[in-house]
């Protein structure tokens, strides 16, 4: 099994960082689907203020530029995406269009 963390800002407004927290109690199912059918087993989100924290665990298999493609061509996923982004910015380190950025593991009690 593999374990990614990636971050991500939301827009530092209460209203809009409720609205985000509202959708994720609700997820679409196609976007569960489209989640599970990538090889991903378990995914979680944190929030401190505005900063996002997600940690995926999937299989060996699973690979984010398969997932970009599949998504890419996924059109519920895209509306998805649309609509999340009405409530995401870039961290300020990120690429042109890139949202959530890998995060690099600097300490682990088991290694």
């Amino acid at each position: 099994m593999k374990r990614y963390c990636l971050a991500l800002d939301l827009k530092n407004d209460d209203r809009l960082i409720q609205e985000y927290e509202e959708h994720h109690k609700k997820v679409w199912p196609e976007i569960l689907k489209s989640i599970k059918e990538a090889g991903i087993i378990s995914m979680e989100i944190y929030r401190i203020s505005n900063r996002l924290f997600m940690i995926i665990e999937s299989g060996d298999e699973f690979s984010f530029e398969v997932k970009a493609t599949s998504d890419g061509a996924n059109e519920r996923v895209q509306q998805w995406e649309q609509l999340m982004w009405k409530y995401q910015q870039p961290l300020p380190t990120a690429r042109p269009g890139e949202k959530w950025i890998l995060m690099k593991k600097i300490f682990s009690l088991n290694d």
